[in-house]
């Protein structure tokens, strides 16, 4: 089959022909249609992900696609079965072998590209806001990289629970498309963050992508009491955080990575995927994908990323 593999850090995937192994006893075999691209993809490929595996591996942290073959340990799937695994990596090939307590069934409403592009995304938003931050109806929300694959899934995930949402992104286009999700309030990037939120009565809850100064000023407009959720750093900057500034304020930082609730929470991220998949069926949540490419224009997939040219997610078709 083919696959992309990463055999140095600080080099791009390459194509190549591998043998696909038969799945063990508590594994299934996947034709794999669709793998959402993340930004931890790119951090892979220099190897500073904090999961990043060891080399060679092939990329690709979430898929979907139909079972081919069912180890002798497994039930609860059948071959055929449509089927969305999130698996930490493999997903940039055109099978894989995943652990089948990973794979949930998907409705047949729900398109592979759209399955593919719901776990991560979304399942960080859901399970963040709800279980972590425990965000309540009529609160203001503050979403920064509002237009990203993460931020864009807060913003209309925020909305459906109630709260008030506040959207910064960076341009008019990708302030449209976190409008068109739900945002009541639109910030432009290249405006006074703090100002601009306190003017609107501060944050009570802080959804932040992007670090840096970002943070800084987000962390400044949230109201006391308020919870902030550090979720990813596109800024390139971790920022450090004043705990006399916590005190003071009676704040909450929460930190929150799915890969590691997959690991320890296992049963919150599977409830939360069932949420998402009947919230998905129901026409309450809309996957918003920017572009679809085939295997071969990975390379493309990966620059939209980088450059911050995508709007919501960047689907690959094997």
């Amino acid at each position: 089959m083919q696959a992309y593999r990463i055999t140095e850090f600080g080099t791009p995937p390459s194509l190549s022909q591998i043998e696909c192994p038969a799945p063990g006893p508590s594994e299934v075999k996947v034709r794999i249609r669709a793998c959402g691209l993340n930004f931890a993809d790119l951090l892979m490929q220099k190897g500073t992900y904090q999961d990043t595996p060891p080399l060679p591996f092939t990329p690709g942290l979430e898929i979907a696609g139909e079972v081919i073959e069912c180890g002798t340990d497994v039930v609860h799937l059948a071959l055929g079965d449509r089927v969305a695994v999130f698996c930490g990596q493999g997903g940039l090939a055109e099978e894989g072998v995943f652990d089948a307590a990973r794979a949930v069934r998907i409705p047949d409403s729900m398109s592979f590209e759209d399955a593919a592009a719901l776990q991560i995304a979304y399942g960080t938003s859901h399970v963040a806001l709800e279980h972590c931050a425990r965000l309540q109806p009529g609160e203001t929300l503050l979403v920064t990289g509002a237009a990203g694959g993460v931020g864009l899934t807060a913003v209309e995930i925020g909305k459906l629970m109630g709260a008030r949402v506040i959207a910064h992104a960076r341009g008019a286009g990708k302030l449209e498309v976190a409008q068109a999700a739900g945002a009541d309030h639109l910030i432009e990037a290249e405006k006074d963050l703090r100002a601009e939120v306190k003017a609107l009565g501060g944050a009570d809850v802080v959804y932040d992508a992007v670090g840096g100064d970002v943070w800084k000023a987000a962390f400044r407009a949230t109201n006391p009491g308020g919870r902030l959720l550090p979720i990813g750093f596109a800024s390139g900057e971790v920022p450090q955080i004043p705990a006399n500034h916590l005190l003071v304020k009676n704040l909450t930082v929460i930190g929150f990575y799915i890969g590691g609730y997959m690991k320890s929470h296992p049963q919150v991220i599977r409830a939360s995927l069932e949420t998402l998949m009947q919230w998905h069926t129901e026409g309450r949540i809309h996957p918003h994908i920017s572009h679809v490419l085939p295997l071969e224009r990975l390379a493309e997939g990966l620059e939209l990323l980088r450059s911050r040219a995508a709007t919501g997610k960047v689907v690959i078709t094997p």
